[in-house]
This record gives structure tokens, C-alpha cells and sequence, in this order.
């Protein structure tokens, strides 16, 4: 790993001639650029300090998918002082927005991308290592989504000031992954245009190393859609004869497709939640909602699932004599990202390396691993896990909608070592890490390299035009994106509002304030590092 200070002081003489010369993007130099990667990387370390308040601060707001108010709005805010031109509410989203900064005029356009929402029930005190909720029953970062704005901003406030120091000329733009979590929200922006112009994006997204990929992940796309049945009430009792339950409709669709699970592709995944069946069980439900997800590694897969998906819910509502109508919340396309781009990232990665765990961060890990019963003991990453191609049977898993982005242009993501390995994910246990030292060193390993590569894109026209021959001569030479959501889909912008009502003047009282306390622990009261590792004995019923 390269010693910052030996970078800087084996540079120091490039970057005068560099800063004299006035030098245009198209004339920078090999030598040159790694002088301004230099300058980009103390810029990140000189703002680590804003890296840990907006990471603490965005934690401690805990907000669900469609209602991150107080996450954009704060983030927005930091923006728009340092210069950045504000769009808010994009794609009919209220908390969807972009950040714009140009310099000069001409040069490629550069994105930044990370997701903001959190998960439900995932309150957690950060550097606990058990399950003690701040707020209980509240929603909590549990994905670690804190972080990445977090990360993006503290890079390009640190690419910005090199744009203006060495006349580059390009414009950065920042955005939010607004309901990752439903998959409800970047389709939408893409379907509204809300990237055109783009030259290509650079996604963040915590895990436990520092790392990319090219390709296909693995992992899948999906469609998220809600099925409403509408029946009839009557009294259960006195006179059910006369009810149409569109309960029954649902669990009847429930069974029709777990029957059908058997004869699809071991690489589908599919889940539902009831969301309404029903008010008390003396009254015939006359309205039942049944919300699923489809998940599939190509489009035709994904499509083909929903059909059957569709013809399910139509033959449960023809049994039951109810009507039914349904509403997409949100589509991810399969992710499939840029060779180019990642190569370069990978050695801005190999330069930077993962932080240096201290003892305590170690214990402080395994003993989170095992108190959630992990298979994996051994704490933190310390070793780089390499530029990660694509696999030749994708294993099937999760899905992000980032997938829509990447294409329609070259895209790619950068994972960044803030939480622990082996934590079950979407859960409290990932949140214990995400506002402590851990979280902090992981998100400016990250910017680093997020700086860096941004400025290899803005620098080096031949980088640019490689991604994009690899984008139109092998992504899409023989499948193009096929978009998913129709023109009269809208955005499910109510989702998560009750919730959010209920728990937001509870969780208020312990928003992060940065004026009063160095960090989010120091708030809260926690000490770090952390002494006692086990969970405490539980208390003896009454």
C-alpha cells in the first residue's frame, strides 16, 4: 500500500509544473495524473472529519424508503453551500434529487451515486455489540446506507477543488438512491431522463472490503408489485354467504404460486408480505393486498416470472368472484457493470488499501460475529480481495437498481470496508458498526478511491471511450435495456409514511448533534473503544 505522505512528497514537483502549465484534461499526463490523485487523496483526508459527521448524522436519522426528509434535505444542504446546484423532487419523488457543479465548459460528465434509506425494525446503538435499540420497533440502518453519500460528497468536494485548481473541465453530479430498499426509485429516474447526458457513474455501496467488479454480479433483477383484490363485506357469522373475500383471493394467489415455485428455475427468488387482509375477522375482507417481489438473472426471466405472476392473481380472483387490479412499486434490472472503469478502479484500489484495524476494532468485530452466531470469527478484512470478473453461473441473491443505470451507461460499483464481515444482512447486527471508527475508516478508504477514479475519468479521454466501446461492442451488443416500468406507473411515494409517523417524533430526540458532541458514541454515551464485548445476563422474568 502507498504511503500518503511518501505520494505527496515523490509528487510534489509534477504538481507545480502541473499547476503552472495549466494543463488541459486531454494533455494530462500519466505522471501528472498520479500527482493529482495525490492532491485528490489529501483533499479526502482533510475532510475526514466532515466524512464522520455526515455518516454519524445521516445514521442517527434512520428514515425508510420514500420518507428520507431529513437525510435530503441535510444532504442537499452540504451541497448547495459548497456550490453544487440543487434539482429537488425529480421523478415526482419528494427525496430524490440531484447536485450539479460544472467547470468550464466541455468535459465528460461524471456521477456519483449511493443509496440513502434504511431498514424497518433495525434500531440499534452503534457500538453495542448485541441488540439494544435506540428506539424500539424503529426502523434502523441495518444495510449501512448511512454511509455512502457520506463517501461520495467528501469525494467530490475533493475532485472539485482539483477541477478548479488545474482548469478540468467536466461537471460532477450527485444522487440519491431513494427506496433501495423497495427497488422504487432509479428506475423511474432513468424511465424520466433524469441521467441523460451522463458519461457514466461511479455507485457506492458499504461491505466489508474494498473492491469492484466487472460484468455480471451475481445476484438478480426483479419487479416489485402490489396485487389489490376487491371483494364484498358482509357479517362473518350472519350472513358470510353474501361477502366476496378478497382475503381468500390472496392467500388462494399465495398457494397457486408456491405450487408453481417447484417447476421455475432454481435461480428465481420470489418472496410476499400481506399488507392488508382485512380489518377483524367478523367482517368479510372486502379489500386484500399481497405484495411481491420477483427476482430473476435476465430480463426475459424476470418478465416471463411476472406473466405467471399475473395469471396467478387473475385465476385467484376468478375463483373468488372478487376483482383485482395491481401497481408496480419499483423494477432493477439485472446489474451488469464496465470492464474499463473497473480495471482502473482496481488499481486506485491496490493504491489506497484497507485501513489499519486497531486491536480493539478486531475484538470489537468478532465479538460482534459471534454474539449474532457468524459463521465466519476472524473480524476484519485485511487483506484486498482483487478485481472481481464475472462469474460463468451467477449465483442467484439480491437485487439492486442500480442494474437500470448500468445500462444505459458505463457503470460501476465500489464496495468500501465499513461494516463487518458475515452479518446477516437487512438487520440490526449491521448497523452496530456503521456510525464507530470502523464505519469512519471505511468511508474514506472509500472516497479515496472514488476521487481518484473520478479524476481518471476526467483526465484520460482514452479511458472514457474504451467504457464506452465496451458498453456498445460487448454489454449491449446483443441485449439492450428493456425497461420495465410503463410511462403511467408512479412512484409509491406513501410507502413507509405511517411507519415513519409513528416512530419520527420518538427517534428525533436522538439525532446526532455535531455542534455538542464530537461523534454519534459520544452522544449516546458509548465509550470506544468498546470494553465489554459479551451481552449482558438476561433479566429474570417477574
Amino acid at each position: 500500500m502507498i504511503s500518503n505522505k511518501t505520494w505527496l512528497a515523490a509528487t510534489a514537483g509534477v504538481l507545480a509544473i502541473t499547476l503552472a502549465s495549466g494543463a488541459s484534461a486531454a494533455d494530462i499526463s500519466a505522471g501528472k495524473l498520479k500527482s493529482l490523485k495525490a492532491e485528490a487523496v489529501a483533499g479526502v483526508e482533510s475532510r475526514a472529519k466532515l466524512a464522520q459527521v455526515m455518516n454519524d448524522e445521516i445514521f442517527s436519522f434512520g428514515e425508510l424508503g420514500f420518507q428520507e426528509v431529513e437525510t435530503s434535505a441535510y444532504i442537499t444542504k452540504v451541497l448547495e453551500q459548497n456550490g453544487f446546484t440543487i434539482k429537488r423532487g425529480v421523478s415526482g419523488i419528494p427525496t430524490a434529487w440531484t447536485a450539479t457543479w460544472t467547470n468550464g465548459s466541455g468535459g465528460p460528465t461524471i456521477a456519483f451515486g449511493s443509496d440513502i434509506d434504511c431498514i424497518p425494525k433495525a434500531s440499534q446503538k452503534p457500538g453495542v455489540p448485541w441488540h439494544d435499540p435506540i428506539v424500539p420497533g424503529a426502523p434502523g440502518h441495518g444495510e449501512g446506507h448511512n454511509s455512502g453519500q457520506a463517501l461520495n460528497v467528501v469525494a467530490a468536494l475533493a475532485v472539485k477543488d482539483v477541477m478548479t485548481k488545474q482548469n478540468i473541465a467536466g461537471t460532477l453530479v450527485l444522487w440519491p438512491g431513494v427506496a433501495e430498499e423497495l427497488v422504487a426509485g432509479k428506475a423511474y429516474m432513468v424511465r424520466d431522463g433524469v441521467f441523460n447526458g451522463v458519461d457514466a457513474t461511479i455507485f457506492t455501496h458499504v461491505g466489508s472490503n474494498l473492491q469492484t467488479a466487472w460484468g455480471q454480479p451475481s445476484g438478480t433483477g426483479l419487479v416489485s408489485i402490489k396485487y389489490n383484490f376487491h371483494g364484498e363485506s358482509a357479517h362473518s357469522a350472519g350472513a358470510p354467504w353474501r361477502g366476496r373475500s378478497a382475503l381468500d383471493a390472496v392467500e388462494l394467489m399465495d398457494m397457486g404460486w408456491n405450487m408453481r415455485r417447484e417447476h421455475l428455475k432454481p435461480e428465481q427468488r420470489s418472496h410476499y408480505v400481506i399488507t392488508d387482509g382485512g380489518d377483524q375477522p367478523n367482517v368479510v375482507p372486502s379489500e386484500a393486498t399481497v405484495w411481491y417481489y420477483f427476482r430473476e438473472q435476465t430480463f426475459d426471466a424476470i418478465k416471463k416470472n411476472w406473466d405467471i405472476g399475473n395469471r396467478i392473481a387473475k385465476a385467484a380472483a376468478d375463483m373468488t368472484d372478487t376483482k383485482m387490479d395491481y401497481a408496480i412499486v419499483g423494477t432493477a434490472a439485472p446489474r451488469h457493470f464496465n470492464k474499463p472503469i473497473a480495471e482502473a478502479a482496481q488499481k486506485n484500489i491496490d493504491a489506497v488499501g484497507l485501513p489499519k484495524w486497531t486491536d480493539d476494532e478486531q475484538a470489537f468485530a468478532k465479538a460482534v460475529q459471534k454474539n449474532v452466531g457468524s459463521t465466519k470469527q476472524d473480524g476484519l478484512d485485511v487483506k484486498l480481495k482483487g478485481l472481481k470478473p464475472p462469474e460463468e453461473k451467477p449465483e442467484s441473491g439480491g437485487s439492486d437498481d442500480i442494474g437500470d443505470i448500468s445500462w444505459i451507461m458505463p457503470t460501476i460499483t465500489i464496495n468500501y470496508p465499513s461494516n463487518i464481515p458475515d452479518l446477516p444482512g437487512h438487520h440490526w447486527a449491521n448497523a452496530i458498526s456503521m456510525a464507530t471508527p470502523i464505519a469512519h475508516k471505511g468511508v474514506v478508504a472509500g472516497s479515496k478511491v472514488v476521487a481518484m477514479t473520478a479524476l481518471d475519468l476526467l483526465t484520460q479521454p482514452k479511458l472514457l471511450a474504451e467504457a464506452k466501446t465496451y458498453f456498445t461492442d460487448v454489454q449491449t451488443k446483443t441485449q439492450k435495456y428493456v425497461p420495465m416500468l410503463a410511462a403511467t406507473d408512479k412512484p409509491q411515494t406513501q410507502i413507509n409514511a405511517n411507519i415513519m409517523a409513528t416512530y419520527r417524533p420518538e427517534m428525533k430526540k436522538y439525532y446526532y448533534d455535531p455542534d455538542k458532541y464530537g461523534t454519534y458514541l459520544e452522544q449516546l454515551g458509548i465509550a470506544w473503544p468498546v470494553k465489554q464485548l459479551t451481552p449482558p445476563p438476561a433479566k429474570a422474568a417477574d
